[in-house]
């Protein structure tokens, strides 16, 4: 069954049944269906749609018509400044745009079909055409991670995209991809962003599965306790920072009751953190593996792997999932599967790997410069760029420094231009908030005489680092 139908008939088993529930009000199967219809006869022809993907019930419908009628889903992120959403949504060249009133109301969407959806889908604009045409074959246009400039995009197959939900219920006990169409008992967490690929992959998942959920407009640790013991919620998958988080605010073992693992991605997960949650909980972390550029996750524990297992094997992401093969190539991890490319030719992650004797694989590090601050993806050049745009700075250097909470933090040492003083903390902040995202902005800012540079002048990283943390 392709993912298409499956959506279709999870929607039509019980349109009165509880789907999600957001902000403590719960919407139907039969809602979703609804608004799924009005989008459909609002969008017409347009074959590939912007949608500003805000973790918004109303976001959820409109997700499913692109999926479910075969139109490319162009992922736009609401939480990035003004000016850089209005040059990524002119870049995608999309001829519509879905969003709910908050993110439209700031962001000139041009000459566009525009539809806004919240307890009804009203079209503020018709636009003048269909925009850019599309590749009939791709589902989605994913982010990758946030940019000083236009952000960089994965098309992503349709065959792709059903490969990797479906291997999620290989994995997952109890279900498989032959399963017939049914409502589940239970209640799934969600709360990933949904402009990233786990945020869009546990939604799909969920809906796929027949199981309703609690939808979160984004983490906190107050939401993720009363969803978890109000519904009894038995997996939960957090990001290595907010599981810090839910462990250093010492929720009560009782509200957690319910949970049989923690499900944690997006970024490297301290072995002495998923030891602590385990000692003081008694609930399994259950690392997982996976990027846009693989069509989600490709590795993973299981729950009988952690029982045999560990701690045995602490600091492995899992064995690799049924259908994916790995090797190493020069120290480098390289895959192959049906949900990566073809399906024939061997990829070259950017990760530094072992696979061990029982098939366990370790990520030793990163073959490229790229900062991981809690589950989001840094390129240290944009830093760069954006630093080296004031007027006050002639050059600046960027590296990763340890966090516990949130793994990597990004931090800066600049040189000042002759004669320039050097911006107070708050002058550069509000500089960097029109030119970077939140996440990016570097923990550590200082200014220096000099720059640590190695025998070929490139800046030392190890004493870049060594200097910031002093």
């Amino acid at each position: 069954m392709r993912l298409a139908d499956r959506i279709a008939s999870i929607l039509a088993l019980d349109p009165a049944a509880p789907a999600i529930e957001y902000e403590g009000a719960w919407r139907s199967w039969g809602q979703l269906r609804e608004a799924m219809a009005s989008l459909e006869a609002a969008l017409g022809d347009h074959r590939r749609v912007g949608i500003l993907m805000r973790n918004h019930v109303a976001i959820v419908p409109a997700i499913l018509e692109a999926i479910g009628h075969g139109r490319c889903l162009v992922v736009l992120n609401p939480m990035l400044p003004a000016d850089r959403l209005a040059a990524d949504l002119a870049q995608t060249g999309v001829g519509a745009l879905i969003g709910v009133a908050e993110d439209l109301d700031r962001l000139d969407a041009g000459d566009r079909l525009v539809a806004e959806t919240g307890d009804a889908v009203q079209v503020r604009r018709r636009g003048s055409g269909p925009g850019a045409p599309g590749r009939p074959e791709v589902a989605v246009e994913m982010l990758t991670s946030g940019t000083t400039g236009p952000p960089k995009r994965i098309p992503m197959r349709r065959s792709t995209l059903e490969e990797a939900i479906f291997a999620a219920a290989r994995f997952e006990k109890g279900r498989g991809e032959g399963d017939a169409p049914r409502l589940r008992k239970g209640v799934q967490l969600v709360m990933a962003p949904f402009s990233h690929i786990g945020g869009l992959f546990a939604l799909l998942n969920a809906i796929a599965a027949g199981r309703s959920m609690v939808l979160l407009p984004k983490f906190t640790v107050e939401g993720f306790r009363d969803a978890v013991k109000r519904h009894g919620i038995k997996a939960a998958s957090t990001p290595p920072a907010a599981l810090r988080m839910i462990y250093d605010a010492d929720v009560p073992k009782a509200d957690l009751a319910s949970l049989m693992a923690f499900r944690s991605g997006t970024a490297p997960l301290d072995p002495a953190l998923a030891q602590a949650v385990y000692d003081r909980y008694g609930i399994p972390v259950l690392q997982n593996y996976g990027a846009t550029e693989f069509g989600g996750g490709v590795a993973g524990w299981t729950l009988d792997d952690f029982r045999a297992h560990w701690p045995a094997k602490s600091g492995s992401v899992g064995r690799l999932n049924p259908g994916v093969e790995g090797r190493i190539v020069e120290g480098v991890l390289e895959l192959k599967s049906r949900q990566i490319g073809d399906g024939e030719t061997w990829l070259a992650t950017t990760d530094l790997a072992r696979i061990d004797e029982d098939g366990f694989l370790f990520i030793l590090g990163r073959a490229d410069n790229a900062i991981i601050r809690g589950g989001f993806k840094i390129q240290p050049d944009d830093i760069v760029r954006a630093l080296e745009a004031h007027p006050a700075v002639k050059e600046a250097a960027v590296t990763a420094l340890a966090d516990a909470r949130l793994g990597q933090v990004p931090g800066a040492a600049y040189l000042l231009r002759a004669g320039a003083a050097a911006p107070s903390e708050a002058e550069f902040a509000a500089f960097l908030k029109h030119r970077l995202t939140g996440y990016q902005i570097p923990a550590v800012l200082k200014a220096v005489e000099t720059l640590p540079r190695t025998v070929s002048m490139k800046v030392d990283q190890s004493a870049l680092r060594a200097l910031l943390e002093g």
